[in-house]
């Protein structure tokens, strides 16, 4: 269907606030949970838990509804995220205690989800032939709902009650809502208007897609199930957690493979398995780095340090939109080289930077994280459009899952190990009480043992005289540098992934994007 320019942007325009609406209530939350933790007197733990709740949905929304989103079509898809989102903010407002809050949190995460099934389809159907270039300009709308929601709250968080910021996010909910009531046409799936079935469409899926978001789909979901009935992990499901699921996805990717007679495309695989260090280079590590940046923000310059999370937002907003400048002199696969390379150099640089050279590296690592989502997005969009919004929507649920299930607890383990071996090589003794006090353990992560110790319980349980609580605190600083300087391995490992991708499109005739062909009338 051949859209006016008119309704091109009125649907654009519609999606870019959707997805922005998701980035203000993100923000409202991150900048939140100490005021969470004091209004509701609960931990940091329970805290985390509430946050949770409107992560891990959107990536199991995400799979699921890319099956739907071709069958209801794009108005009514949004209708439904439109309905999710407010109610989130609804149940948000009138909260007055955590079990409603709990599923304020849930809905806002169901709502992003089905805003991404649909949005990511909706634009690469609008501009097919340049599908890398505007689905980045689409993803600005991350980190430009994340600058404004976070100013909107650093400038009314003194005069306006925490619950009350949240009706804000109403602002671009309710625009996008009429926005796509106003438009009466909208674009069919290249997919769809190819007349590429079902069948064919899960082909390009095949077996190994269906392995690996079956293995995390299910890692996931009994996680959260493990929460509410296994708190303790004591089944063998929560025991053998990995292998279980791993096991789960190879049945049912094999199960799936026979079924629609193919293994799926070896370059869709390959980038999702892309997307777990990706993931983790781009959201993990966002906390090491906010952690240095905030001192330099608050001691330096007097400033809040949410103004750090604004900061690196806009950052990326502004790159976003100007993503077309660089993809004209070179193909997705080589962005993300080129992205991978100045992450490699900013995570370096930020490992040892002080004061102003913070903001110096954080610029590289900017640069680098900016263009990782939506030019993969755009890869897929354009590598593979039999497999329309599954193939598309998949490959970014994989990297919000992967970055919980691995990216978290790997930066976190990592971190844990340093500071343990800080504490015991600096202060043996201290070490010493702190595993008598069981302050400090052994612990395993998918069955690596490592050494860790709580830093927080150390310093306010174990009786340390004022020197060597300083020398502490500047080794288990230099312990979060060396953490940052470990995540550079990843940029680096998906630098030579790219690099022999590009090997490969260069030895098979260059990097095109396919276009499917109308059947004629």
């Amino acid at each position: 269907m051949d859209l006016t320019n008119k309704e091109r942007n009125l649907l654009f325009w519609a999606s870019f606030l959707s997805l922005a609406a998701a980035g203000f209530g993100f923000v409202f939350r991150v900048m939140m949970p100490n005021i969470w933790a004091d209004e509701f007197n609960i931990t940091g733990a329970e805290v985390g838990h509430l946050a949770g709740a409107a992560l891990w949905p959107i990536a199991i929304t995400m799979i699921l509804f890319s099956f739907l989103v071709d069958k209801i079509g794009y108005k009514s898809s949004m209708m439904i995220a439109f309905g999710l989102q407010t109610l989130s903010v609804i149940l948000t407002f009138v909260a007055k205690d955590t079990r409603i809050l709990w599923y304020a949190c849930f809905a806002a995460g169901l709502g992003h989800g089905v805003v991404e099934a649909c949005i990511n389809p909706l634009c690469a159907a609008i501009y097919r032939e340049e599908k890398s270039k505007w689905l980045n300009i689409l993803h600005a709308a991350w980190p430009a709902g994340i600058a404004a929601g976070g100013t909107i709250y650093l400038l009314t968080r003194d005069s306006l009650h925490w619950n009350t910021v949240f009706l804000f996010m109403l602002l671009p909910v309710i625009a996008y809502a009429v926005m796509f009531l106003l438009c009466h046409r909208y674009p069919a799936d290249e997919r769809v208007e190819a007349n590429v079935s079902t069948r064919d469409m899960l082909k390009e899926f095949g077996g190994l897609g269906a392995f690996i978001a079956i293995t995390f789909l299910f890692y996931e979901i009994a996680k959260q199930a493990g929460g509410h009935f296994d708190p303790d992990g004591s089944s063998f499901v929560m025991q053998n957690h990995l292998s279980v699921s791993l096991a789960i996805g190879a049945l049912g990717g094999l199960i799936f493979g026979f079924v629609v007679k193919s293994m799926g495309q070896i370059l869709f695989f390959i980038l999702c398995l892309i997307m777990i260090p990706l993931a983790t280079a781009e959201l993990a590590t966002d906390g090491w780095i906010q952690s240095l940046m905030q001192p330099v923000l608050a001691e330096e310059y007097d400033m809040h340090s949410g103004w750090a999370i604004v900061a690196s937002a806009c950052i990326m907003m502004t790159l976003r939109f100007f993503a077309g400048v660089p993809l004209k002199f070179m193909s997705p696969p080589a962005l993300l080289l080129f992205s991978s390379i100045f992450s490699i150099i900013g995570l370096y640089l930020l490992s040892g930077a002080t004061g102003i050279m913070i903001f110096v590296a954080f610029a590289f690592y900017a640069v680098g994280q900016t263009f990782y989502w939506p030019t993969v997005l755009g890869f897929v969009a354009e590598r593979f459009p039999k497999g329309g919004a599954v193939t598309l929507n998949t490959v970014s649920a994989i990297g919000l899952l992967t970055v919980g299930i691995f990216g978290f607890p790997f930066l976190g383990a990592v971190k844990d190990s340093f500071d343990a071996k800080a504490v015991k090589a600096t202060e043996p003794a201290i070490y010493a009480e702190a595993q008598a006090a069981g302050i400090a353990e052994n612990k395993k992560l998918f069955g690596v043992p490592y050494q860790s110790i709580n830093t927080e319980k150390l310093m306010d349980e174990v009786e340390i005289d004022a020197h060597n609580k300083t020398v502490l605190e500047d080794e288990i600083d230099k312990s979060a540098r060396k953490t940052i300087k470990v995540a550079a391995v990843l940029p680096l490992t998906m630098a030579i992934a790219f690099l022999f991708i590009i090997i490969w499109f260069r030895m098979n005739g260059g990097y095109k994007a396919i276009h499917l062909t109308q059947p004629e009338a």
